[in-house]
């Protein structure tokens, strides 16, 4: 995902400059909406994971197709430049570009432990049920993170993008707290509270690549994306190995409890980043150029 989701990115904040959070809003919907599909395919009967593997790896094809095909810079874009490694130093010098890069940090300690245990979590909450069910439960609740992307965009847009980061943050870092000591409880209050979860924990993610590609010189805001991203999705790897960890050894509460840290330092980071962004992100008149129309 590193490989293709700095370069999306690039290529989207090239066609707009006003709307540019809704924009990174939509497409990381769509990401959302992709990252929650396996969970769907798993529902139906009788396909093995292997099968699951080959379907899913085709749609990611098609989709590779159609960008290759269809996909351009729009016309913000700049001519491609050389790597330079003291890019490195001035990408990490603004206190802009590393408020929004611990804000995203923040977000990435939760995101992908939660999507990538939900399902297993959703298999005890629904005990003796089909675990298509848990699969089911878990394709909504990701899947509602589509939704989310889209409001938090909005309040980027609208209001501030520190905002539309921290709205996120707190949220979903509230629900992080108590839905994991509510595994025995009655099966839709925790599946409600799980798409309040799914809604929240992906919401602020395009606000973070926003701000940097707004924060950061034109001629490397690739090289911006990449740094950011990489190290985020590094940092993925230590909560998706411990929640399980921490839940065979003191249950789904504590396990979900760490994840509440990473919200914590991205709001803190947001209320920092706030003082220092305009509260009108689109303070350009003119409208946003679409590829579309």
């Amino acid at each position: 995902m590193t490989l293709v989701y700095p370069p999306a990115l690039k290529v989207m904040s090239t066609w707009y400059r006003k709307g540019r959070g809704l924009a990174m809003g939509v497409m990381i919907g769509a990401l959302t909406r992709g990252s929650a599909l396996p969970h769907m395919v798993n529902r139906i009967d009788g396909l093995g994971w292997e099968s699951i593997l080959i379907v899913v790896s085709a749609v990611t094809v098609i989709g590779g197709l159609i960008a290759d095909r269809l996909g351009q810079d729009g016309p913000f874009t700049l001519a491609p430049s050389v790597f330079d490694s003291s890019q490195l130093r001035l990408i990490l010098k603004p206190t802009d570009f590393r408020l929004a890069t611990a804000g995203y940090f923040g977000h990435m300690w939760e995101l992908y432990a939660m999507w990538a245990w939900i399902a297993l979590f959703y298999g005890d909450v629904f005990a003796g049920s089909s675990s298509r069910v848990a699969s089911f439960a878990a394709f909504v609740v990701i899947g509602s993170g589509a939704v989310g992307s889209v409001y938090a965009a909005l309040v980027s847009d609208r209001r501030s993008r520190s905002e539309g980061a921290a709205i996120p943050l707190r949220w979903s870092g509230s629900v992080a707290v108590v839905i994991g000591f509510l595994v025995d409880a009655p099966s839709i209050v925790v599946l409600t509270i799980g798409l309040v979860w799914g809604f929240w924990v992906v919401a602020d993610s395009a606000q973070f690549s926003t701000i940097v590609t707004e924060v950061t010189n034109a001629r490397y805001v690739g090289t911006a994306l990449t740094v950011q991203l990489a190290a985020g999705f590094v940092l993925t790897v230590f909560t998706i190995f411990l929640v399980p960890v921490i839940r065979n050894a003191h249950g789904w509460g504590w396990a979900f409890l760490l994840l509440t840290t990473g919200p914590l330092v991205g709001t803190w980071a947001m209320r920092a980043l706030s003082a220092r962004l305009p509260t009108d992100p689109d303070p350009d008149p003119d409208p946003y150029v679409s590829p579309f129309f």
